[in-house]
């Protein structure tokens, strides 16, 4: 399996109206998708915004766990936090991944909605190949539609079993990254 990195992406989101809109980040998504991400190996996790005052917001939270007084007395949790990095935009956050890994990343869009051509996880897998992987999560009513076109792929969205589609990005990020990334049901 090739390096596989996720980002968080807090803009381009929609709103319950289906207004192009940057949403506010929250703590515990931060911390939840490190540790999914360290739990996983993820090569790194990406806050995706454009807002200052939230990427403040999210450099405090992860230099707290990473150099602050979180570091020392919970050094699992620093482990996680390193893999976070705080980025403006999508377009930056495949830019330091082809820094690191010395190619673009391919880019899956995730969403609640189907999508065309969406791939299922045994598929998505198959498409990987050698290069590197970016996941794209979206917060607040998902990605905008400009992401799902500019992606290489999108993935199937999470069907339970009772027809009820509405999981938080915390939840959705760790089933579908089990369902690519984890041992074979």
């Amino acid at each position: 399996m090739p390096p596989v990195y996720a980002a968080l992406v807090h803009y381009p989101v929609l709103d319950r109206a289906g207004r192009v809109i940057a949403a506010a980040l929250t703590n515990l998504d931060l911390h939840d998708l490190a540790r999914l991400g360290r739990t996983y190996g993820l090569a790194g996790i990406f806050v995706v915004t454009p807002l200052s005052d939230q990427q403040e917001f999210a450099h405090r939270i992860v230099g707290h766990w990473t150099t602050g007084p979180g570091a020392d007395c919970n050094p699992d949790r620093r482990t996680a936090m390193q893999l976070v990095q705080v980025v403006g935009t999508i377009a930056d956050a495949a830019a330091a991944v082809a820094a690191r890994e010395g190619r673009r990343p391919h880019l899956t869009a995730s969403g609640a909605r189907a999508q065309p051509g969406a791939l299922r996880p045994a598929a998505w897998r198959d498409r990987c190949g050698s290069s590197p992987q970016l996941l794209l999560f979206g917060t607040a009513w998902g990605l905008a539609p400009e992401v799902f076109a500019a992606a290489d792929h999108a993935v199937e969205p999470i069907a339970g079993a009772a027809g009820y589609n509405h999981l938080s990005v915390r939840c959705a990020a760790a089933i579908l990254i089990d369902r690519l990334l984890g041992p074979p049901g």
